[in-house]
C-alpha cells in the first residue's frame, strides 16, 4: 500500500516538473561543425605524397629552314684534260706530236664550244706545219721534220680559261729549230673567245698603255732590242695576239725575231694589273680574276 502511493506522488512531481520545464529544453540538438578545406604546405616528411615541383622548360633553338643550294657553276662541273695524238711519214720524213686541252663532265654547249675552238686552233696548227711539206725533199737531208704541240693553263680557277701552246719544231733541212706560241682565252660562263680589247673600257687607249710598258722592260734586257726589234713591240694589234690572263698579271708572249733576235729566244713581258687599273672594263673578264 505504501509502495502504490510514492508512485502516484513520484507522477505528480513529474508532471508539474514537465509543466514548469519547455520541452526543447530537454532535448537541446547537438551543434554540427562543418569543417572547412584549407590546402598546408606540404612539409618534409609529413605523411603524404608531396605535390612535385617540374623543372623550367629547357631553351629549345628554332632550326632554321633549309636554304635551298645553288647549283654548281659550270666550271666547277668540268675538268680540263689532255687528249694526246701522233702520227708519223715517210715522204717526206716527219714525227707529229698534240696534246689538246678539252672539257668533260659536261654537254653544256659553253663546254662544247670551248672544245671545238681548241681543236681548231690545233687542227690550223698541224695544217700549217704539213703545208711546208712540198717544200720537203722526199728523202730526209736530216733527221727529217719534228713537230710538237703542248699546252698550259695560266688563268686562276674559275670561269676563265686561258691556254698557252707552245710549239717546238724543225722543218729537215733548215739552220735550226723553231718556237712558236698560240693563246686561246675563253670566258666559260658566256661561252665566248675572249679578245683582248673586251677586257679595257670602250674608250681605253689600251695598246699604247701596253706597248708602253713592254717596250720600257724589254729595253732593261740584253737582247738586241733596240738594235731594229722596236717595231715587234709598238701599239698595234698585230703585235699583242698573244696573251694571257694568269694570277699576278696580263702575260704577253712575243715570238722569235719579234722583239730580239733568234738568239735571244722568245720573250715575255707580265704587266701588272695595277699598271692596267684606270683602264680596266668593271664588267670584263679581268673584273672576274683581280681580287
Amino acid at each position: 500500500m505504501k509502495s502504490k502511493l510514492a508512485l502516484v506522488i513520484f507522477a505528480l512531481l513529474f508532471q508539474l516538473a514537465c509543466v514548469s520545464v519547455p520541452i526543447p529544453a530537454l532535448f537541446a540538438p547537438t551543434e554540427t561543425v562543418i569543417p572547412t578545406s584549407t590546402s598546408a604546405p606540404a612539409l618534409s616528411g609529413a605523411e603524404g605524397p608531396a605535390t612535385p615541383t617540374l623543372p623550367p622548360p629547357p631553351d629549345v633553338t628554332p632550326i632554321p629552314s633549309e636554304t635551298p643550294l645553288s647549283p654548281p657553276r659550270l666550271f666547277q662541273q668540268v675538268t680540263l684534260t689532255a687528249e694526246s695524238y701522233s702520227e708519223s711519214g715517210e715522204a717526206p720524213v716527219y714525227s707529229l706530236e698534240t696534246i689538246t686541252p678539252l672539257l668533260e663532265g659536261s654537254d653544256d654547249p659553253r663546254v662544247l664550244e670551248f672544245n671545238r675552238q681548241a681543236v681548231a686552233l690545233v687542227e690550223g696548227l698541224v695544217a700549217e706545219f704539213k703545208a711546208g711539206f712540198e717544200y720537203l725533199s722526199e728523202q730526209p737531208l736530216a733527221m727529217g721534220s719534228f713537230y710538237q704541240v703542248t699546252y698550259l693553263q695560266l688563268a686562276p680557277p674559275g670561269d676563265i680559261l686561258s691556254i698557252q701552246f707552245s710549239v717546238d719544231a724543225y722543218a729537215d733541212g733548215a739552220a735550226h729549230p723553231y718556237h712558236l706560241t698560240r693563246t686561246l682565252n675563253f670566258d666559260l660562263e658566256t661561252g665566248q673567245v675572249l679578245s683582248l680589247d673586251s677586257l679595257f673600257l670602250p674608250d681605253a687607249d689600251y695598246l699604247t698603255v701596253l706597248s708602253d710598258y713592254c717596250k720600257a722592260e724589254l729595253a732593261t734586257r740584253e737582247i738586241g732590242f733596240e738594235s731594229g726589234f722596236q717595231s715587234g713591240a709598238d701599239p698595234l694589234p698585230e703585235n699583242y695576239l698573244n696573251w694571257n690572263l694568269t694570277y699576278d698579271g696580263l702575260l704577253i708572249t712575243f715570238d722569235e725575231y719579234q722583239v730580239a733576235p733568234y738568239a735571244a729566244g722568245m720573250q715575255q713581258v707580265l704587266v701588272p694589273y695595277a699598271a692596267l687599273e684606270t683602264i680596266i672594263a668593271p664588267d670584263g673578264a679581268l673584273a672576274k680574276i683581280i681580287p
